[in-house]
């Protein structure tokens, strides 16, 4: 893609909707004047009036307990360098949204006018009643060590610089790993830092910390080796000045075991690789571009163990894997400080989430068969939902035995399952999806390609290496498209099915032997291929494109009626269904049928309910089925509750392994202290459902798009579920985004039906 494309894409995402990319929400009812009265005056006044008396209830009455500052002055923003505090402001909004997706921690970014120590200082002192700690970021070296030492020693709430001890953490558990791997005793091994700046220093002041021995340090800065007899050295410089006479990387590289770069790209060379000791470990964390090359390193040595910055290479060091979880266990016990003892039990749970067996779920994020610790899986993945309740709980109790925390956790597993319920997976599970397609790229027909929005989500999918696009239609109007939109294009594919004789003949042979006892002559079989939705089929079902997308322009049955003709009903299944994956606060709850069958019979629901059973275990998601009517267990009599409580009564007879019932009433599916208080006989009484059985089309339609739209959930969808082969039909008129998603959905489709037939052939 064109640097001047990345950047409008950019900006736009930055500026469409609302402009920028947090808010802040109520989180108590605002509905009624009592409501505004106990929220604001006089009701306000009684929680005022306590934490007058009681300093400590600020944290029972207001958000502060769950509140981070993330500031700067913008004077180190990323690799931009000194650009100013509203320069800085996206960033810090941008490391606030990730504090909240990850740990469920919300943020007020500050941006601070001043580059004067003292005024920062004050400035931030000033808030402590605010918040319950303060994340500082992108603020420049040297400044940035006294500012935080300052803010540390003044402050009772947790105050950490990330760009410090982020790195410092996540890579010091790698290395932990990387030398058990390795058979390497970390107080022995000779280190190598490529950098002086601020996550620098800290990585060596924390690797010291853990075991390793400052004497075996070198470090180097823009001038070479950091030696104890440079002139003007400064303090924190000389905390690791080397007393050997040494002044280039190549000369301090030779027979080291480690090698820390944070420093520049392709500022290491192969001959300096080679000169390492046996079995070397090089973290080389410049970004984007490493300081060698990931494949030139892991091809030069077979014994090298090789971590960097990057996330499409093994043993990312990323700072999300540490610091919301760190700021999580932080406030959960009101610590007054993040010490180092915090800081090497975060280390310390890290590494051993590496080596603990991998969960299904990330397994799939990243479309791995066996995710296990080794040296391509050196730390955990940043999907890894186990990382908030390993190390959160890991800080706060250090936070506890270190004196430091103002609350005590005592029942352990009750706080952990506290911090599972904190993070819905309304964004979760679209990341892990995301990641899975991305790991293995699939070929996608796209047959409405003379349109800008599929043109759009056809460069984002291949941009992001999701699917490789192949798009139909006529080849001058989609290069008008491509061009006027300055869309990055080249290389994927443009086929014109009116250009395409031979293809369109051969696919109409197909198409007529399969239905020319239907209805269809020779004749309108190759009528048919000038539509490319058949065409498109057609594709997918002689294996020249793995999935297809339509239906932006065409109303849903003229596209599936192509999909069913060419493609056909998979094996075992008695028909196709649509289904939703609505994507909620509460996490992902999927709809069905609310596309295809208008007033299925019990048969047909009894079929549905299976179809979806099936599908929604494809995103490693234990389905929790509700079928739906306006009576509860036979509270009400009808046409529809007796269709439901008969498909209910076959579904326990005869799938018994299928958790599933009805007939129920919505609320009561999702509101399991209801169902639980009224019929505790139920199956589903002791938590939600997550996949929903309408009754009917006409349900089932209604309910999702109320929801979308007064609920304010993203609906991905519709799935198109029972065909041989992957195709998905989006909503007309969909956004770009939902393309997106569905494109995503299809390729891991793809992928598990292939990995299925490997399954069958195999057995």
């Amino acid at each position: 893609m064109s640097k001047t494309n990345k950047k409008q894409d950019a900006l736009d995402y930055h500026a469409q909707g609302r402009p920028g990319k947090i808010q802040v929400i109520p989180t108590k009812p605002t509905a009624s004047q009592r409501d505004l009265t106990l929220a604001y005056s006089p009701g306000v006044a009684e929680p005022c009036l306590r934490i007058a008396d009681h300093t400590e209830d600020v944290y029972k009455y207001t958000a502060k307990g769950n509140l981070v500052a993330v500031i700067s002055n913008g004077t180190a923003v990323l690799g931009l360098g000194d650009i100013g505090p509203e320069a800085s402001k996206p960033v810090m909004e941008g490391k606030g949204l990730l504090f909240k997706i990850f740990a469920d921690i919300d943020v007020f970014d500050l941006e601070l006018n001043t580059k004067n120590i003292d005024e920062f200082v004050n400035i931030v002192k000033a808030l402590e009643p605010t918040f319950g700690g303060v994340n500082l970021e992108d603020i420049k070296a040297p400044e940035c060590f006294e500012i935080e030492r300052r803010l540390k020693e003044v402050m009772n709430i947790p105050v950490m610089h990330d760009d410090q001890h982020g790195t410092a953490i996540i890579s010091a558990a790698a290395l932990l790993n990387a030398c058990e791997l390795q058979g390497k005793n970390l107080e022995d091994v000779k280190i190598v830092v490529n950098g002086a700046g601020a996550a620098a220093i800290s990585c060596t002041r924390l690797y010291v910390s853990i075991g390793a021995k400052k004497e075996n340090v070198v470090m180097l800065d823009r001038t070479g080796v950091i030696r104890a007899s440079r002139a003007n050295l400064d303090a924190i410089k000389a905390e690791f000045a080397t007393t050997r006479e040494i002044d280039t990387l190549a000369e301090a590289m030779a027979d080291a075991d480690v090698f820390i770069g944070l420093s520049s790209a392709d500022c290491v060379t192969v001959e300096m690789l080679k000169s390492m000791a046996k079995n070397p470990i090089v973290f080389a964390m410049a970004n984007p571009n490493p300081e060698i090359a990931y494949e030139l390193a892991i091809s030069s040595r077979e014994d090298l163990i090789m971590a960097t910055g990057r996330s499409d290479y093994p043993n990312q060091v990323n700072n999300v894997l540490g610091f919301p979880y760190i700021f999580r266990g932080a406030l959960d016990v009101r610590a007054t400080t993040i010490n180092e003892a915090m800081k090497i039990a975060a280390v310390h749970a890290i590494a051993d989430l590496a080596k603990k067996s991998v969960p299904e779920a990330v397994n799939m994020a990243y479309n791995a068969k066996n995710l296990k610790f080794g040296s391509d899986y050196i730390i955990p993945k940043p999907m890894d939902l186990r990382l908030m309740t390993n190390v959160s709980s890991a800080v706060a109790k250090a936070a506890i035995e270190s004196g430091v925390a103002r609350k005590v956790i005592t029942d352990w597993d009750a706080y952990k399952e506290e911090l599972k319920g904190r993070l819905g997976g309304e964004d979760a599970i679209m990341r892990a999806v995301t990641s899975r397609a991305k790991s293995a790229a699939k070929r996608v027909v796209f047959a409405e390609a003379d349109n800008y929005k599929i043109l759009k989500a056809a460069q984002i999918v291949k941009e992001e290496h999701i699917a490789i696009p192949i798009l139909l239609g006529n080849k001058t109007i989609i290069s008008q498209i491509i061009e006027e939109h300055a869309l990055e294009l080249d290389g994927v594919e443009i086929i014109d099915p009116m250009q395409e004789p031979e293809r369109s003949k051969k696919f109409a042979d197909a198409l007529f032997k399969k239905r020319q006892r239907k209805g269809l002559t020779q004749l309108d079989a190759g009528k048919l291929m000038r539509d490319r939705n058949y065409f498109g089929a057609s594709m997918v079902e002689f294996g020249e494109a793995d999935a297809m997308i339509s239906g932006l322009t065409k109303n849903y049955a003229s596209t599936i009626k192509p999909a069913l003709h060419v493609i056909g009903i998979e094996d075992g299944v008695n028909r196709v269904a649509g289904m939703y994956m609505m994507m909620t606060k509460k996490g992902p709850v999927f709809f069905g049928d609310t596309t295809v069958n208008v007033d299925p019979t019990v048969e047909e629901l009894v079929d549905l309910t299976l179809l979806m059973n099936s599908a929604v275990r494809k995103f490693n998601i234990q389905p929790r089925i509700a079928l739906l009517s306006y009576s509860n267990f036979g509270s009400n009599r009808g046409t529809v509750p007796d269709k439901v409580k008969k498909a209910v009564k076959i579904l326990h007879e005869k799938h018994p392994d299928v958790l599933v019932d009805g007939e129920m009433q919505g609320n009561f599916a999702m509101n399991n202290d209801l169902l639980k208080d009224n019929f505790p006989f139920s199956r589903l009484a002791d938590a939600p459902a997550n996949t929903l059985v309408f009754p009917n089309l006409e349900s089932g339609n209604i309910a999702y798009k109320l929801l979308q739209e007064l609920g304010g959930a993203e609906a991905v969808g519709p799935i198109l579920l029972g065909t041989r082969k992957p195709v998905h039909i989006v909503q007309l008129g969909s956004s770009v985004r939902e393309i997106v998603n569905m494109v995503t959905i299809a390729v891991v489709d793809v992928q598990v039906k292939e990995e299925e037939a490997a399954a069958k052939q195999n057995n």
